[in-house]
């Protein structure tokens, strides 16, 4: 399985990062061993001292699929869940500054925490999500899946017209605003419309 991520889908998010309104849907990917489940706890890596929390409604695919019409994207995922992509963005800028790749910052070990994921006929609109991070009780990043530049169906159809879809791989959909740094001792908590789905330790 693979990870398929989207960056730069809301516009506060690309304010408070100073970056630029993306003219089609920005794509990176995240090997499978990114993955952290279960609520299992973070280990902080020492190969950074600046890792950015960006909370995600996600989406697992259910079929293969390639060149999608948007019309039909909804017919290749059903079920949705919550996560989030770590990002070590001192890691980021550097390569950034040099013009380099930058997997590194995304795709380290554990940096794709993940809740249990549910048939998303349990929501009435899923373009109409809300949900929210705490970190050690308090509300750090707060948004509406209403609020994305390009909506879930629109990615999918864009995505598959490079990457084939394969069953059980996994959409990031992009994080509001309000990202910011995570610290040895923190306690993270992940909200789907209300409903605390995820609940894990930095160590």
């Amino acid at each position: 399985m693979k990870i398929l991520c989207i960056g730069r889908n809301y516009v506060d998010h690309i304010k408070e990062l100073n970056n630029d309104r993306p003219s089609a849907p920005v794509i990176f990917m995240k090997p499978d061993s990114a993955i952290l489940r279960l609520n299992q706890p973070f280990y902080y890596p020492d190969f950074t001292k600046d890792i950015h929390h960006e909370v995600e409604v996600v989406i697992k695919f259910n079929a293969h699929g390639k060149n999608i019409q948007s019309k039909f994207s909804n017919k290749y995922y059903n079920e949705v869940g919550l996560g989030i992509d770590f990002t070590a963005r001192d890691l980021q800028s550097e390569f950034k500054s040099k013009g380099l790749p930058w997997e590194l910052a995304k795709g380290f070990n554990g940096s794709a925490p993940i809740s249990k994921f549910f048939d998303k006929s349990k929501y009435q609109d899923l373009q109409n999500l809300n949900f929210r991070l705490e970190i050690n009780g308090k509300v750090r990043q707060q948004g509406n899946t209403n609020q994305m530049i390009y909506a879930i169906d629109e990615i999918i159809a864009y995505v598959s017209k490079f990457i084939t879809i394969k069953k059980g791989d996994l959409l990031f959909t992009g994080t509001p605003e309000g990202v910011g740094p995570i610290s040895i001792g923190d306690n993270v908590k992940g909200y789907l419309e209300d409903e605390k789905l995820l609940d894990f330790n930095i160590k």
